[in-house]
């Protein structure tokens, strides 16, 4: 009789747990959804119907006025395509892309290490090595413009060159991708030096009673243990540099740079909408720059989970 009764109590019991279960996490679902409807209502507003509104604009010949809009099709994405106006800027933010990524990411590397390591003023270190980040890229782009001014420049005369930083093609482009990294390279110190400061102090230890010297153990120890927040360093400086804008319209003077040379994808996309006012040309402009740039991400994703199966 024992063992029957405790047979049909035991099941009786698991599905009493069970309902339990799941009225709690249906109440903890129903409370928790009211901290983020805020969040939710904010982000259909400004992501959501923004992105799907620009998609419909796309299909337009819409101006900026908004009125007497007419399908066009796939017209837009057509002409965007065979543009080569469209295709030299997005070579432009790709060549920028491409000199600023590898630098970035090497430089914010040697200041985390730096910062880390030295014995005395850490705190004001980090502070020198992060605070420019946090100016606004107006401030930024101003200063730096002043510092590259041919003549009167403080670059050109603490150096003692003469060389027409902002108005010669050869180096337009180069002064942006140094300011740019004056500017933003305290995003990904900061990254890094977070990275640093968890890895255990006694791998280091066993490595120098194992004979390694302090290149080895960067090599062997510093460099592999940071090698999930280089990639994260990496795909956020090349989304972030292919969105080039700020700096370089406000140290050319609002305008695409001599010769063009300056003149990024989203600044063109900007001078199709609202000084040529064809909305629906920039919108499809828009959708293919947010195809590009989600084609980036995917690709991250898509190399960190075969590396992390690789490495099972």
């Amino acid at each position: 009789m024992t063992t029957s009764a405790q047979t049909v109590v035991a099941p009786a019991r698991a599905r009493t747990a069970t309902a339990a279960a799941t009225v709690r996490r249906k109440q903890g679902f129903q409370h928790g959804g009211w901290f983020v409807a805020p969040f939710l209502v904010l982000f259909a507003l400004f992501v959501i119907w923004p992105l799907l509104r620009g998609v419909y604009l796309s299909f337009t010949d819409a101006n900026i006025s908004g009125e007497g809009a007419s399908f066009v099709g796939l017209d837009n994405y057509r002409e965007a395509l065979g543009d080569s106006a469209m295709w030299d800027a997005l070579g432009h933010s790709a060549y920028f892309t491409l000199l600023v990524v590898p630098c970035i990411t090497v430089l914010a590397f040697l200041l985390a290490m730096l910062a880390h390591n030295i014995e005395r003023g850490k705190w004001l270190w980090r502070l020198c090595f992060f605070a420019p980040f946090l100016l606004p890229s107006t401030v930024a782009g101003n200063m730096w413009q002043w510092l590259f001014t041919q003549g009167i420049g403080l670059f050109n005369q603490t150096f003692g060159l003469d060389t027409p930083w902002l108005t010669d093609k050869s180096y337009a482009m180069l002064a942006i991708v140094i300011e740019t990294l004056w500017w933003t390279v305290g995003f990904s110190f900061l990254l890094y030096l977070a990275a640093l400061q968890g890895i255990p102090d006694h791998l280091y230890e066993a490595a120098k009673l194992d004979g390694a010297n302090a290149w080895h153990r960067i090599v062997h120890i510093t460099l592999p243990m940071l090698r999930n927040i280089t990639g994260l360093v990496i795909a956020l400086q090349i989304l972030a540099s292919l969105q080039l804008f700020d700096q370089a319209v406000v140290m050319m003077d609002f305008s695409p740079g001599p010769e063009l040379s300056t003149r990024s994808f989203v600044q063109y996309t900007l001078e199709q909408g609202f000084t040529s006012y064809r909305v629906g040309y920039a919108s499809a402009m828009s959708i293919i720059f947010f195809v590009i740039i989600a084609a980036v991400a995917l690709t991250r994703m898509w190399l960190l989970r075969n590396r992390e199966e690789g490495g099972r």
